[in-house]
């Protein structure tokens, strides 16, 4: 919580909102799916590596060329086992409501209801949808969508970063120099995976958020009436006293006013 300070109403709703979320039973007509995007840069040797050898570990040069980089969106289903991961050579609008549509369209085509876990990526949003789209067949699409955001600093809430992090220690962290082979070897991953049916098991509840976070939270606020704020400023009223909580942004919790 170093990055945050003060955990906010807002924060806590989203929290309790995707804590909730995970706790609930599996339900196949309505997954919980969990998404999230990754860069990666491909690099290519400038020398032949020397491959591993009885008693020798395998060998490369410290220089490398610069190959560009990939985008790699990341869906994962923690509670079936099930991780969707597609490689794109960029990270737009376009993209991303491409993968979604693979998602509702394909992947959970049977599903009554999708419940997407997302950050707060600009492109995350409804209005992407709306514009690559157009409004009818966005609202067709995300008819069965329902997105769950996590709050601003707690991308440590969105499973599909755990699923992200394995993915780069078991196939992705290390030189891969063509879109070729890295769209091949990730796909050797995720399908190995999705046969095994890895899961990630969710054990942070709410009640342990309240327990360890408790010291962070700020009340809710309730703000002054505008006009009698207005009217205060204009000099109608005097402010003769206020009743002060600990805020995020120090405003009056509520005031006497006299003429």
């Amino acid at each position: 919580m170093w990055c945050s300070g003060r955990i906010t109403a807002e924060y806590r709703e989203r929290m309790y909102d995707l804590l909730g979320l995970y706790a609930k039973p599996y339900d196949a007509a309505e997954p919980v799916a969990c998404l999230d995007e990754k860069s990666k840069q491909l690099l290519q040797q400038t020398r032949r590596p020397l491959p591993a050898a009885p008693g020798q570990i395998a060998k490369e040069d410290y220089e490398y060329r610069r190959a560009g980089t990939r985008n790699l969106f990341m869906a994962v289903e923690p509670q079936a086992g099930h991780r969707e991961v597609v490689v794109t050579q960029r990270r737009t609008k376009r993209d991303f409501v491409a993968f979604v549509q693979h998602l509702a369209r394909g992947v959970y085509a049977g599903a009554r209801k999708i419940h997407l876990v997302l950050d707060n990526l600009n492109t995350h949003f409804r209005a992407s949808f709306e514009e690559v789209m157009g409004l009818e067949e966005a609202s067709a699409l995300l008819a069965r969508v329902q997105f769950h955001y996590t709050p601003k600093h707690a991308s440590w809430l969105n499973m599909a970063e755990i699923e992200i992090g394995i993915l780069d220690r078991q196939c992705t962290g290390r030189r891969i120099g063509e879109e070729a082979r890295l769209r091949s070897e990730v796909l050797a991953w995720e399908q190995r995976r999705n046969e095994a049916r890895c899961r990630i098991q969710w054990r942070f509840t709410r009640q342990d958020a309240d327990r360890k976070l408790s010291r962070h939270y700020v009340t809710q606020l309730h703000c002054l009436d505008t006009r009698a704020l207005s009217q205060a400023a204009e000099g109608r009223f005097v402010l003769r006293s206020a009743n002060w909580i600990g805020t995020s942004n120090c405003r009056p919790r509520a005031v006497v006013l006299s003429t």
